[in-house]
């Protein structure tokens, strides 16, 4: 079994308030969950409005396939014209 996840932080230039940005957010943590079957959350920045992170992890029988997952995902994220991704960072669960 191998586990691995992704931190993304993520700056929201257009977003003026805690409400837009809980829309842009929810709407790359749902199609994430349902494209790539993925768990995912905001996990840090909650109270900033042009801020958030989000944390996605993926559980694959090989570690080719987890990557590949997590992949497409990091991708998925860095397509939206709507946010500027200030980082990631990949951890593999022993």
């Amino acid at each position: 079994m191998f586990v691995v996840s992704l931190a993304v932080d993520l700056h929201l230039p257009a977003a003026r308030s805690l409400k837009e940005k809980r829309m842009v957010v929810k709407s790359i943590l749902d199609g994430a969950r349902h494209r790539f079957r993925v768990a995912a959350a905001e996990v840090g920045f909650q109270d900033q409005w042009q801020r958030a992170e989000l944390g996605f992890a993926v559980v694959a029988g090989s570690q080719r396939h987890a990557t590949e997952v997590l992949d497409e995902v990091d991708r998925f994220v860095w397509s939206r014209p709507e946010i500027e991704v200030l980082s990631t960072e990949r951890r593999w669960l022993e």
